[in-house]
Order: C-alpha cells, then sequence, then structure tokens
C-alpha cells in the first residue's frame, strides 16, 4: 500500500483585509479589500500537497460552529482525507490576516478548537500515523501533541518535517525527534534566542550549525525572496535561489513550501530537488491572492519550471 503523508496541525478560518501597507503600533489604516478564505498552517500544508497529487490524511480539531463543515469541505474538495480530523464544541479556529501592496502580510491567531488537539487524540488515530511515509506538522496546536507526535514519530520510524511556527522557542527534546526543521529567518531567530533580524547569507552556514547543535538533523531556512539554504546531515550546505515573480499576497507561502517539499521527499526526490520543486511551487502562490486558494496543481508546476528553465535547478 502506498505511504501518505500526514498532516498534524490547526485548521483556520482566514479573515483577511487588504490594505496599503501594515499598519504601525497603535496606527489605524483603511483597507481597500475583505475576504474569507480557508486556511490555518496545517490545513494549507495538506491542501498544498494535495493539490499536487499527493495522498494526504489530515489530524486535526474543527468547532461545531458554521464555519467546521465548510472549512472540512475545502480540505476534502482536493482530496485530503479528514476522517481524523474530529469537532469540539465552540469556535473553529479563526486567523485576522492583513495584507499589503507589497505583498507583505500580518498575522494574529485565534486558535479556538486547534487549542483541543490532544496527545489522546494522536493515541487514537495511530493507524492512520502508521499508515504515512512522512508527518508534517507546526506550532498552531498544543506544544504538547507536537511532543507527543514526535516521539510516535521516533517509535514509529516514520521521518518528520516539523514548521516550527508560530515563531517560540523549542526545547532540545523536541528538536531531537525532528528528522526536517524547516523555519523562516523569524522562527530562525526566535529557535536561537536571538532578536529578529534579517540573517546574512554569509552567516547561514554558522546559524545551521547552531540550530543542528540544539538537536535538529536536517535543516531548510526559507528567505523568502532570497530563496532558501539547505544543511542536510550528510554536510551538505547550499544556497539554492528563488524565483522571481511578482508577490501580491505571500499569505501561505510558506505553506505551500512546505507542503510541496513534503510530497517530493514523500515521492523519492532528493532534498536539493525537492527544495528547488517546493521553491517553484511558493513562487506560484504568491502572484495569487489567499492561502489555499493560491495553490498550484502539479501541471502547472511544471509549466511553470518549463517556462522558468533558465534559473539553476536541482536534480
Amino acid at each position: 500500500m502506498q505511504k501518505r503523508l500526514l498532516v498534524v496541525g490547526s485548521i483556520n478560518l482566514d479573515m483577511v483585509a487588504g490594505a496599503p501597507r501594515i499598519p504601525l503600533a497603535g496606527e489605524t489604516v483603511s483597507a481597500k479589500t475583505f475576504n474569507i478564505f480557508p486556511g490555518g498552517k496545517g490545513a494549507n500544508q495538506a491542501f498544498a500537497a494535495a493539490c499536487l497529487g499527493a495522498p494526504v490524511s489530515m489530524i486535526g480539531m474543527l468547532g461545531n460552529d458554521s464555519f467546521g463543515a465548510q472549512l472540512r469541505a475545502s480540505l476534502e474538495a482536493p482530496g485530503v482525507d479528514t476522517k481524523a480530523v474530529g469537532v469540539v464544541p465552540g469556535s473553529s479556529g479563526l486567523a485576522l490576516i492583513t495584507t499589503a501592496d507589497n505583498g507583505e502580510n500580518a498575522i494574529v491567531v485565534v486558535g479556538g478548537a486547534n487549542a483541543y488537539l490532544s496527545p489522546r487524540d494522536l493515541d487514537k488515530h495511530i493507524d492512520v500515523i502508521r499508515s504515512a511515509g512522512i508527518i508534517l506538522t507546526q506550532l498552531e496546536i498544543p506544544l504538547e501533541t507536537v511532543e507527543h507526535l514526535a516521539a510516535v514519530a521516533q517509535r514509529e520510524n516514520i521521518p518528520l518535517i516539523l514548521d516550527p511556527a508560530p515563531a517560540r522557542p523549542l526545547p532540545a527534546s523536541l528538536l531531537g525527534g525532528v528528522d526536517w526543521l524547516t523555519p523562516n529567518e523569524t522562527e530562525t531567530c526566535s529557535l536561537l534566542r536571538r532578536a529578529t533580524q534579517e540573517l546574512p547569507l554569509d552567516s547561514l552556514e554558522d546559524v545551521a550549525r547552531q540550530l543542528m547543535h540544539i538537536g535538529s538533523r536536517n535543516i531548510l531556512i526559507k528567505l523568502g525572496s532570497r530563496g532558501c539554504y539547505l544543511a542536510l546531515a550528510d554536510g551538505t550546505r547550499v544556497l539554492l535561489p528563488a524565483y522571481s515573480v511578482r508577490a501580491v499576497d505571500t499569505t501561505g507561502a510558506g505553506d505551500a513550501f512546505n507542503g510541496a517539499f513534503a510530497t517530493a521527499l514523500l515521492r523519492g526526490k532528493t532534498p536539493m530537488a525537492g527544495a528547488t520543486w517546493a521553491s517553484a511551487v511558493a513562487a506560484i502562490s504568491v502572484t495569487r491572492h489567499g492561502a489555499q486558494p493560491s495553490m498550484p496543481s502539479q501541471e502547472q508546476v511544471d509549466e511553470f519550471l518549463a517556462n522558468n528553465a533558465d534559473l539553476p535547478r536541482a536534480t
């Protein structure tokens, strides 16, 4: 039986206001547009992988509000198996998002039902976990659940990818159970307990070494328009360039990348080839509005790559 990608994580409804720029602290900025999209890091990543043709299952939690059925239907549309997505009384997860004209965004997340996804729920769905070839998770669910997932993945010998978002310091005991850590620059600084900054490219090797020192075996640092940096347990160190596109909304770009990268590894691609392919998926996503509505199909990615064949690509 073909192994599946299992995503364990959040499911949210995204309420998105489009404004000329992100407000400063205490400032009011008039929005030009408003839209509602299905979202949540976990759901976005599962949706992205399913759009790319991966067999995907999800473990998560929805509220019994009017949004719950809508969010489940959105996941199922591209083929995500939601049998292990439970329901609890109360609100589903929400995200309040402001997007600027330059494509930047600012996000406030309301956990809602996501806060009730527990280690017990993972044990209840152990057969779903055992069906996975790769597990992908994030930090919009309780940390104790993520820690339990890492322990179960290690026990069952299933590779675990952790997208450490939202940014927060993490215990070495958790990082030691992670096969792939995929932070962006903000999350990297948080993991290393540094002030948030743009990481100089000549510092990335040292930054990756420090992340490995606190437990992670393989590191993939997402650098937005500057590309991504791979540091592998076998000693590989490489900066891969991004594709040059005109961004209109970066919401969900990291999720597009993670869903694609997990899909690539599930299909047996090398990490370098997988990261290059995931960069193309993320590049397409930022040219469209919304998180899940921006996720491309396999055919769209193939067309994009054919039209950008002059950029160096891994094999």
